[in-house]
């Protein structure tokens, strides 16, 4: 049975989180969204209160708490703005995570404890100028010579991309495979900043998450040890899959505070707001548009916190994650056109933060496969095409 009560642990873990956006995100949003630039304060704040590596294990230099905490952090972060969510995405659920549960210990030790003490970043390398939803269509290679890859290709559209230390990188191994589009020819690797080869860029002129960086990656025979071969050659696919299940849980929580920022800034702009002598609070459709919103922030949270109680059972949540993942990203753009419909003309100028939670929104209907994608996963499960089945090793079980 799942307990929506939160236990102390957690609401310490939302407490932190809340306490980063209220000092450190929300009070000069407005000028980094405006610039297009990460705030250089994120990363340090975020470390200082234990936020890159709370739900790995202590062994581990985390603070071994779990999935609905990282839910409530998720929820409170992007509530500050979408750029800080996709660093809690990104280095814990696309990174750091799938470390835990597919690196061997050696790795760990090496990859893992320095980004779950902060002292790393570490981001997620799988899409490409020309495959994104369609993993099979990437083209980067990782050729085998003696105990070396040498890995070409470019990856596109990867958060933290000029900032991370790491980057877990996936790529063919088996080119015979890659031919037939065969998926077991993919691998991941752990790739770092430094080696030669590898430069990244920014990307400019984004819709939305402005605050956030974003950019592309090119490798030009970086020479890999074939130490930083994560798990097996032929597992890449596998892996980049549990990937997406963890960032897609943070994107479904995230939403929920993008929702709930929304319906926060509508309440006291109507308030604020008289139109026919009277507080717009009054008028009944922009109560229903404000209800909307609330019934929005309570079943997108049900469903994130569905996915998370079966991540805390070391069960597979893939289905569950889905449905959040597009329910929760599809009510928050509802709400951002909503908020902005409540606010008039005002909503249209970023001199009010729903002009910055419109555009916020339509990423994330877009990133962690698309609405479209989704759909089609629901419909399969369904119609029995497809079915959740548990991975090859057991997942990590965390604290509650």
């Amino acid at each position: 049975m799942i307990d929506f009560a939160y236990t102390e642990n957690q609401l310490m873990v939302r407490d932190m989180a809340r306490e980063v956006a209220s000092k450190v995100i929300l009070p000069s949003i407005q000028e980094y969204d405006r610039s297009q630039k990460l705030n250089p304060a994120l990363f340090p704040a975020m470390a200082e209160a234990n936020l890159l590596g709370f739900c790995i294990p202590e062994q581990y230099g985390g603070l071994g708490m779990d999935y609905i905490s990282l839910g409530l952090a998720s929820e409170e972060m992007e509530y500050g703005d979408t750029s800080a969510r996709v660093v809690l995405s990104v280095h814990i659920g696309l990174y750091s995570l799938p470390i835990l549960t597919w690196a061997n210990e050696e790795q760990k030790q090496k990859y893992l404890v320095p980004a779950a003490k902060g002292e790393k970043i570490g981001t997620f390398g799988l899409t490409e100028p020309a495959a994104g939803s369609d993993v099979v269509g990437l083209q980067s290679t990782a050729v085998r010579d003696g105990d070396h890859y040498i890995l070409n290709g470019e990856k596109m559209w990867i958060s933290l991309a000029d900032v991370a230390d790491y980057f877990l990188v996936f790529a063919w191994t088996d080119l015979e495979k890659k031919k037939n589009r065969d998926h077991t020819g993919i691998s991941a690797f752990i790739v770092e900043r430094d080696w030669e080869g590898l430069t990244t860029a920014s990307i400019h002129g984004k819709l939305g998450v402005r605050a956030g960086n974003t950019g592309s990656i090119a490798f030009q025979d970086v020479k890999v040890p074939a130490a930083n071969l994560v798990h097996e050659e032929g597992q890449g696919f596998k892996i980049a899959m549990f990937c997406l299940d963890q960032g897609r849980y943070t994107v479904a929580a995230g939403s929920c505070g993008l929702i709930k920022a929304c319906r926060d800034a509508c309440v006291k702009y109507c308030f604020e707001r008289k139109t026919f002598t009277k507080n717009i609070a009054e008028h009944q459709l922009v109560k229903q548009m404000v209800a909307n919103m609330e019934a929005g922030y309570e079943y997108g949270t049900a469903l994130w916190q569905k996915a998370g109680w079966l991540k805390n059972r070391g069960l597979r949540s893939t289905r569950a994650t889905s449905l959040a993942k597009w329910i929760a990203c599809r009510e928050a753009e509802a709400s951002a056109a909503n908020a902005v419909q409540v606010f008039g003309a005002y909503g249209f100028s970023d001199e009010y933060p729903v002009e910055r939670f419109y555009r916020n929104a339509k990423g994330a209907s877009i990133y962690e496969g698309t609405r479209e994608i989704h759909t089609l996963m629901q419909a399969d499960y369904v119609f029995g095409f497809r079915k959740d089945k548990q991975l090859d090793r057991d997942l990590p079980i965390v604290e509650q």
